[in-house]
């Protein structure tokens, strides 16, 4: 695949640059990379709205049981959202193609951008195998048929006398669907291709060779995707080094794992009305995250907030809707608890200003995505910003969530999930928990990829959705929460400071006394 800087600008005509290899099928093992020319913004949108389709399969396994009416549901309601909605390409033959192309051109980009570690390429195997698992079930018999046709999977039903012979056995193994053994095909296969079948107990066996019903076939393609799969990821990763001739496409690809995909927070989007200084404690102990309320409740018991956790909660607080007023307000008050005035103006005001931007290149500052909170920067000792999720001791963070009378149920079920990772799906169990939400139709559409965006959701869900009006505590109004994003391969950390993102004036902006 060749790569254009700008395709106004390139010599070649709009007919020649798109000449991708032909996709025949809606589903592909992706064994022949694509062959063409595409410009460089069209490979950071297609990484973008693959990433955000990888990102609702996440989610929706994680919060739903897979194969589901619910799963299927969310899925389907999810992948409509995005340019690569399996639904969308059943209109006429041009989208059908225009939908192929894409779907195998964002295929391989995100091969690339994946391939760079063990846990990512393990996240984004397991992605692409249930993204593939919902696609191939969609599709009608005729068309599983001729998929299977073109992957050379092409195993014969057993005959009707060996069927008669194995009628006890095949029942048996069918269980519950015992009555419909008459009247569908079975397929004698090794059985070391179906391991998760056999695991679970749903095949019958014998001689080595497992009995598969057409309705199981899928785990079959599955298992022979999967080897693909990881084939290909190896050695695209011995592949790698010739990538970083390119100085283009490198940056983009090793930022696209951390990529944040939802809305952007800053105190001109804010539709929550000015917030001032005086609401800040309130809003604290009803709406804001736990990350944000740790560091609240740091700072009104030191007076006092090491770097880190200044630029995290106090852009967090422009975010919300406090103006630079109402913010070195805030800060200056709790500050001066512990120090003079003159101390603070001389060495935290020029930060506060900074962030707003009324001081250095005057860049308007947004607030910390969750991803950015959890994968850059972790806190050391005496620092109080980062994941509580991600970056507390399980036994810690249970402590403190019974301390704010969780329930031990939910206790044990955001444990869950910060011990295997993930880390924003333990967050909007949180919410659910903190906000008395129950209905498993408005817990399955919270998604927290933003503190800001957990602020917003919180403050509406409260308050209602009145904009520009100040927010005052009252008698929650319950009504449907929809968080806007997706999950992420939130188990990956990348220890990077802070200061390696910043430029000269974010650095005189941090050169302050962290005492």
């Amino acid at each position: 695949m060749d790569f254009a800087g700008n395709s106004k600008k390139s010599g070649r005509s709009a007919r020649n640059k798109k000449q991708f290899n032909r996709v025949g099928h809606n589903l592909q093992f992706y064994k022949i990379p694509p062959t063409g020319e595409i410009s460089l913004q069209e490979f950071e949108e297609y990484a973008i709205d693959r990433l955000k389709v990888l990102k609702a399969v996440e989610v929706a396994g994680i919060r739903l049981m897979k194969g589901s009416t619910e799963y299927i549901q969310k899925l389907q309601d999810e992948l409509r959202k995005t340019s690569l909605g399996h639904d969308l390409i059943r209109t006429d033959k041009k989208e059908d193609k225009d939908f192929r192309q894409k779907d195998l051109v964002s295929h391989f980009i995100l091969r690339l951008a994946y391939c760079r570690s063990e846990e990512l390429r393990r996240w984004f195997m397991q992605q692409e195998l249930d993204l593939f698992r919902f696609r191939f079930l969609r599709e009608g018999p005729d068309s599983r048929d001729e998929f299977l046709r073109e992957n050379s999977l092409n195993y014969e039903p057993i005959s009707d006398d060996l069927k008669t012979e194995l009628d006890g056995d095949l029942r048996a193994a069918a269980g519950s669907k015992s009555g419909v053994v008459d009247t569908i095909e079975y397929f004698k296969v090794p059985f070391t291709e179906v391991f998760d079948l056999v695991s679970k107990r749903k095949v019958y066996l014998e001689d080595g060779y497992a009995y598969v019903s057409r309705d199981d076939m899928i785990s079959i393609v599955i298992t022979h995707y999967r080897s693909h799969l990881s084939h290909s990821l190896a050695v695209t990763t011995r592949a790698l080094p010739h990538l970083e001739e390119d100085g283009r496409l490198l940056p983009m690809l090793c930022g696209l794992s951390k990529r944040y995909l939802g809305q952007d927070f800053n105190a001109k989007k804010s539709n929550v009305g000015e917030i001032t200084a005086d609401m800040i404690e309130t809003l604290s102990k009803k709406s804001f995250p736990l990350c944000m309320q740790q560091l609240h409740q740091s700072l009104r018991q030191n007076h006092h907030l090491r770097h880190g956790g200044r630029q995290q909660y106090g852009l967090f607080l422009k975010g919300i809707g406090v103006s630079l007023e109402e913010a070195m307000r805030f800060w200056r008050t709790e500050f001066c608890k512990a120090m003079d005035v003159d101390k603070f103006d001389k060495q935290y005001s020029y930060n506060i200003r900074h962030n707003y931007g009324k001081e250095g290149k005057r860049t308007n500052y947004t607030p910390y995505s969750c991803m950015k909170i959890i994968t850059t920067n972790p806190p050391g000792p005496g620092d109080f910003h980062g994941c509580p999720f991600k970056h507390m001791e399980v036994d810690m963070l249970a402590q403190k969530l019974r301390g704010q009378h969780i329930s031990k149920d939910n206790v044990e079920k955001i444990s869950k999930c910060v011990k295997t990772g993930h880390y924003q799906i333990a967050c909007a169990q949180y919410f659910e928990a903190t906000h008395n939400i129950r209905n498993p139709e408005d817990s399955a559409s919270i998604n927290i990829n933003h503190p800001n965006g957990y602020f917003l959701d919180s403050y509406k869900l409260l308050n209602g959705p009145k904009e520009g009006t100040k927010p005052v505590p009252n008698t929650p109004k319950v009504i449907k929460v929809k968080v806007e994003g997706t999950g992420t391969p939130s188990s990956q950390t990348n220890k990077q400071s802070d200061l390696n993102d910043m430029d000269d004036d974010d650095l005189i902006a941090s050169m302050e006394t962290d005492m």
